[in-house]
């Protein structure tokens, strides 16, 4: 009797990184007269009518907590271009008062703490702009799934009545008249300047570039007697850099999810239109189906990433992140505000922060693994219905993976994703704080609790940009594929002509009793 109330709380404890089934249904496209009760008569309104209230776009799930959608609503506050410009303009101002105060030691710490704090609300943002784009995703590939189903069954049935034939021309290209556009949204010239300095930063070379930079300073150390001002020389750079990067991943993320949810929307337009045409021809009323994507498989220890990765993303992470900066804030007066105290946040979201790099990388390339996957058994979906009707594939592009710097990125991504790293970087912070223990914490042991992490984490916030670029541009390739597939599909269903030889159906739009 004692072990029942324990149960909600053993199960809130272990529900952290499970990554479960997701469910997606599309709306079903009604086109039955639907009827009023009106006091004795009953009022028949037009099928037309109905069709104008059917949802044709894509539906978000809408989270129940209104705690949920706040700070998913703080998470996109994060990636628009207001923070975003903000953090420039903060970082130019410091630039420039480096001019007067550069050798003065606070200027080079002053970065390095911004950077700590930064760097670890970033991380809570990031991680959770990470697991809502891998949920809606996955929806919206069931959801696609789920009307492919309802489609190809109407389809066969069509095609198996004997009432309607096919097209006489044999090419069913899509007429110019159409009320669709033949290709998806382009982005705007900012948009596109963004994906540039997006490829940019986080292209192979980019990354070489910047080992070529911490290789220059290590050369200098012994010119400069390894003294703390070389350090903080590098220091201050990779702090800079890590925060720029930060801001530009938030932004670039949030750019490319409104720009993906705006590609989904016309394609669940066209799809509509498909499923709504066949059910006129069939007279079919079944609901459209749930699909399932099942939960993934994973090990314990990617487990335990996942764990560490939901409580960092989701209102347990954000809870704990205020409660550090609370208490932190608090204890400022009782320690005058002074290094120390400006240390130990740095210290403690500094190799928080680090921790965070690994696990940003392998929960990225994990999902994207996911994603692929969902996407792949859309594309299934979408080809089995053109062989059922006999059509070629009309899909065109393909992502360009040929090339050595994508192959070059593909393998530093992997090695960067794999679980022993991640468990490698826990005992390099490990050993950091056995390092500066050993050093009693003086101004060089707190260095080296600082300047390692910034080197390493800047090194991985432009591996997260590299892989944000790879997935990016396999999603809009399969869903630029899926939607001249249904750009197709709906030319040849809007073709489908009443067989001479079969009996036809009259169904007046308005019937009224």
């Amino acid at each position: 009797m004692v072990l029942y109330p324990m149960l909600p709380i053993r199960e809130i404890l272990a529900s952290p990184g499970a990554k479960g089934p997701v469910e997606g249904v599309a709306p079903t496209q009604h086109v039955h007269p639907a009827s009023k009760e009106g006091g004795e008569n009953t009022i028949v309104v037009s099928t037309e009518a109905v069709e104008n209230q059917n949802i044709t776009g894509y539906v978000e799930r809408v989270k129940e907590r209104a705690l949920d959608r706040g700070l998913d609503w703080l998470v996109r506050a994060s990636g628009s271009e207001p923070v975003f410009l903000f953090i420039v303009v903060g970082l130019l101002v410091w630039a420039f008062l480096g001019i007067p105060y550069g050798t003065v030691t606070d200027w080079a710490v002053l970065i390095s703490d911004i950077q700590a704090i930064v760097s670890y609300i970033f991380d809570s943002f990031l991680m959770r702009q990470q697991l809502n784009a891998y949920e809606a995703s996955l929806r919206v590939c069931a959801s696609l799934r789920s009307r492919n189903i309802s489609n190809r069954r109407m389809l066969r049935l069509v095609l198996g009545s004997g009432q309607y034939q096919r097209a006489s021309s044999p090419d069913f290209e899509v007429p110019a008249h159409t009320q669709f556009a033949a290709k998806l949204p382009t982005e705007n010239w900012v948009g596109r300047i963004t994906n540039f300095a997006s490829h940019f930063m986080g292209h192979i070379v980019t990354v070489g570039l910047y080992w070529a930079c911490i290789l220059i300073w290590l050369g200098f150390g012994h010119y400069c007697d390894w003294s703390d001002t070389w350090q903080l020389y590098i220091n201050s750079a990779t702090s800079a850099l890590m925060v720029l990067i930060f801001a530009f991943l938030a932004n670039i993320r949030e750019r490319h999810n409104l720009y993906i949810k705006k590609c989904v929307q016309c394609l669940f337009e066209v799809d509509s239109a498909i499923e709504l045409k066949l059910r006129i021809m069939t007279g079919d009323d079944i609901p459209n189906e749930p699909v399932v994507i099942p939960a993934p498989m994973m090990s314990r220890i990617q487990r335990a990433i996942f764990y560490y990765a939901d409580l960092v993303g989701t209102l347990t992470g954000i809870a704990i992140l205020i409660i550090v900066m609370v208490v932190w804030v608090a204890i400022g007066p009782a320690m005058h505000f002074n290094a120390n105290w400006w240390l130990l946040i740095g210290t403690y979201a500094g190799l928080v922060g680090l921790n965070d790099g690994f696990v940003l990388r392998n929960v990225q390339s994990k999902f994207n693994e996911y994603e692929d996957d969902a996407f792949e058994q859309a594309n299934l979906s979408d080809k089995a219905i053109f062989e059922d009707i006999s059509i070629p594939d009309p899909a065109k592009e393909h992502v360009q993976d040929k090339t050595l710097s994508y192959r070059l990125s593909m393998a530093m991504g992997v090695i960067c994703a794999h679980e022993i790293t991640v468990i490698l970087g826990v005992v390099l912070i490990i050993g950091l704080l056995v390092g500066a223990s050993a050093m009693q914490w003086t101004i060089t042991g707190q260095l080296l609790c600082n300047i390692p992490p910034s080197i390493i984490e800047s090194f991985f916030m432009m591996i997260l940009i590299t892989g944000h670029n790879l997935a990016e541009s396999r999603k809009r390739v399969d869903l630029h594929n899926m939607y001249l597939r249904r750009l197709k599909l709906l030319t040849y269903v809007d073709g489908l002509e009443p067989s001479e030889k079969a009996p036809r159906r009259d169904q007046p739009d308005e019937t009224a009793l």
